[in-house]
């Protein structure tokens, strides 16, 4: 799986994460740090099962909720129309 920002889509790193800004429809959306992680693994080209290793060598969390992690971050990405995936 390869992940993708939409073309109206701009990503800023802060100390705090990032912020991703939906240009078409104006609106902000935040990532904490473990957020920056999974999604900078992503749009680098890993896989989710590669994103929660991120996580896990960052920080002292199991596969499980790593990956449940991710699964959960993707999804609230795809439905607020900010990625593509192929």
């Amino acid at each position: 799986m390869s992940l993708a920002l939409r073309s109206n889509v701009s990503i800023v790193d802060t100390e705090y994460g990032s912020v991703l800004l939906d240009e078409r429809k104006g609106r902000y959306f935040q990532l904490n740090p473990s957020g920056r992680i999974v999604v900078r693994a992503l749009l680098d080209g890993g896989d989710p099962e590669q994103a929660a290793g991120a996580l896990i060598e960052e920080y002292d969390v199991s596969r499980e909720r790593a990956e449940q992690d991710v699964t959960a971050l993707l999804d609230g990405l795809r439905a607020a129309g900010l990625v593509t995936s192929s």
